[in-house]
């Protein structure tokens, strides 16, 4: 697939394609989903995760609910609902319904055309996005080649087509700027570990692998010129949604003056919410830090605290960039 996520469907089979992210790096699985249950259940154990994906997941879905109910828009606006708050965090999945929905009453083929152009333009915001946060770094940082630490997996897997601030690694290796990536393995699921990793070895880009608590350190040895990551919400004031674990590599970096940049489109900012503490968390289950490779590593009955996301605040960020602007500083969504 040249996409992580597109419309699969022919005449009379509406469905969705997607890479199993679950499978990876092991496993190269597409899968075709042809419900919206079936979408629903892939996003909550994210088989297809990334903000810009999601985004793109909550279009399709509803292009897919008004195929399968041509005539009954309660039942696609109630599969909408259902599929917006599968994953409470990132705000690109609700925005990708609510954008589709949109063109509901115009029919099908209206609904599948705006969730097309959301795939089109997630792809070309990403791309700029990412070129322009690639520069920004460029100025930051005099040392080249350039090293970079990265949370989380931001690269084509997270998004429809290119990456967020894995994008920017792209573009700085394509300039001969790059030197080496540290991917943070991103527990419980490893998405570093299991997604970024693959797509640096896919590019033949020089990585290395560092478990969570290994970034503050590499950042005190002056490994790290720039910290990029992407985003799943930002607040008005600039406080930055992320994967569990972004908050400590941002305070790391602020203790030893590295840049920490935020790459995300536009449909991540969230306006409507003033600062960080109105962004709900999602809580993931207890057996994802209590078993590791389907085996316990706990014992019996262990609880967990095991939210999906922290929240950045925007004193530590040095920029977010979109396709549109660069946010500077503190308080840089302002």
């Amino acid at each position: 697939m040249r996409r992580t996520i597109d419309w699969d469907g022919g005449p009379g089979d509406p469905a969705i394609a997607t890479v199993d992210q679950c499978a990876l790096p092991h496993e190269h699985r597409v899968l075709r989903l042809r419900t919206v249950d079936e979408l629903i259940d892939a996003i909550k154990r994210l088989a297809i995760r990334g903000a810009p994906a999601l985004g793109a997941a909550g279009a399709l879905g509803v292009a897919l609910s008004a195929y399968r109910h041509p005539a009954d828009e309660a039942a696609v606006r109630d599969e909408a609902a259902r599929l917006a708050a599968a994953r409470p965090t990132a705000v690109n999945l609700g925005w990708g319904v609510e954008r589709a929905l949109k063109r509901l009453p115009e029919g099908p083929d209206a609904v599948l055309a705006e969730a097309l152009a959301v795939l089109e333009e997630d792809e070309r915001a990403n791309r700029k996005a990412s070129r322009r946060a690639a520069d920004l770094i460029l100025q930051l940082c005099p040392r080249r080649p350039l090293r970079l630490l990265t949370h989380c997996n931001t690269g084509r897997l997270a998004t429809v087509a290119w990456g967020t601030a894995l994008g920017v690694v792209w573009h700085l290796a394509a300039d001969g700027q790059l030197e080496y990536v540290l991917a943070d393995e991103t527990r419980p699921l490893l998405q570093g570990a299991r997604l970024t990793a693959w797509e640096l070895a896919e590019a033949g880009i020089p990585y290395r692998v560092l478990v969570d608590s290994a970034a503050p350190a590499a950042l005190a040895q002056g490994l790290v010129d720039a910290v990029v990551v992407g985003a799943d919400r930002i607040a008005a004031n600039g406080d930055v949604a992320n994967k569990i674990g972004t908050y400590a590599v941002a305070l790391a970096a602020a203790r030893h003056r590295v840049p920490f940049v935020v790459v995300a489109p536009e449909s991540t900012l969230d306006l409507s919410i003033p600062d960080g503490s109105r962004i709900t968390i999602e809580e993931r289950p207890v057996e994802e830090v209590t078993r590791f490779a389907g085996q316990p590593v706990t014992p019996p009955g262990a609880g967990a605290f095991n939210p999906a996301f922290d929240v950045t605040p925007a004193d530590l960020v040095t920029a977010i960039v979109t396709e549109d602007r660069v946010f500077h500083g503190p308080g840089a969504g302002q």
